[in-house]
């Protein structure tokens, strides 16, 4: 019998060029590192003490330090880019203003590694701070990074709201799905959705919209509902709410398949309140800890400004 040619079936030639460009892709960072470090030898022998070498040298230190966790991204949409979704938790304006600080901790995240991040659609408080916000963040890798932020996040600080200058404990839920492109297919049944419109929230002012021109989509079968209002016109903000939901049922699927393989592993992925995987302690003494793999930091101020790398890292490596 005559071996079947393989790139006759197309589906199959596809995943082979994914393969051959994704390889290429680490081929090719990792010969620019190569590079580079050939580069900053030569000028450090010519000037050991000059600052923008010495920095140079630190901040490639920190790019071959993060590729070295590349293996460590094996799910298809490991390479994507990620929808972030923020939810302040129970308790008012106290929730809703930790849910924007870890809303800014995540975009500085996004901004230290050059990734591009945008609003999808956002929810203020009633007082201050944000209900909900979702991000959609674009660039190498960024749901691969992201994937095991998913879950509660507990902040313990004098609370700037509570006149009597209490101890606060509040909690926010963060979650992730990846930004999926073409490459992978999800079937999504028209009779399946209820589509509603209506009108945009935001500031006020010139800005309202005075038309329904937000979307929001329930997929029936899961339940699964996605909203967007950031978008100019309708048609736009129905496009983005379907590319968000083939997104959120994608990362339906990985987290079933996970339950089947691996209870344990599916449990780590639920958002709910009990169960939160890390604490940014403030007061009475400054400490972020990752609750399951112990990584901590008692720079508390450098982490809400972005510095996550290392939670990220050592989830990476436990999972």
């Amino acid at each position: 019998m005559n071996n079947p040619n393989l790139w006759d079936n197309p589906d199959l030639a596809r995943v082979l060029l994914q393969k051959k460009s994704a390889r290429e892709k680490s081929l090719d960072e990792l010969n620019s590192m190569i590079k580079e470090y050939t580069n900053l030898c030569e000028l450090y022998e010519l000037a050991p003490d000059d600052t923008d070498v010495l920095n140079a040298i630190e901040k490639l230190s920190d790019v071959v330090h993060r590729a070295k966790f590349i293996t460590l991204f094996r799910e298809p949409a490991d390479k994507n880019g990620a929808f972030l979704f923020i939810q302040a938790g129970a308790g008012g304006t106290e929730a809703q203003d930790w849910a924007q600080m870890l809303s800014r901790m995540y975009s500085r995240w996004a901004e230290r590694h050059n990734f591009g991040i945008e609003i999808v659609e956002e929810h203020e408080g009633d007082t201050a701070g944000i209900k909900n916000i979702t991000y959609r963040i674009s660039g190498e890798r960024v749901y691969g990074w992201l994937k095991n932020e998913i879950g509660v996040h507990r902040l313990v600080r004098i609370s700037p709201y509570n006149a009597n200058g209490k101890r606060q404990t509040s909690f926010a839920s963060v979650d992730v799905w990846p930004d999926i492109d073409d490459t992978i297919e999800i079937e999504i049944n028209e009779k399946d959705l209820r589509i509603d419109t209506y009108r945009s929230s935001g500031a006020g002012g010139q800005h309202v919209n005075k038309t329904d021109s937000a979307v929001r989509i329930t997929h029936i079968p899961t339940n699964t509902v996605v909203t967007c209002q950031n978008e100019r016109s309708q048609i736009q903000n129905r496009e983005m709410a379907m590319k968000m939901l083939r997104s959120k049922l994608y990362e339906l699927e990985l987290q079933k398949r996970a339950a089947e393989e691996d209870a344990a592993k599916a449990a780590q992925k639920k958002i709910e309140w009990g169960s939160q995987i890390r604490n940014y302690v403030l007061y009475p003494y400054q400490l972020v800890k990752d609750v399951r793999t112990n990584v901590e930091n008692t720079d508390s101020t450098s982490v809400l400004d972005g510095d996550l790398d290392d939670f990220m890292l050592a989830a990476l490596q436990r999972a």
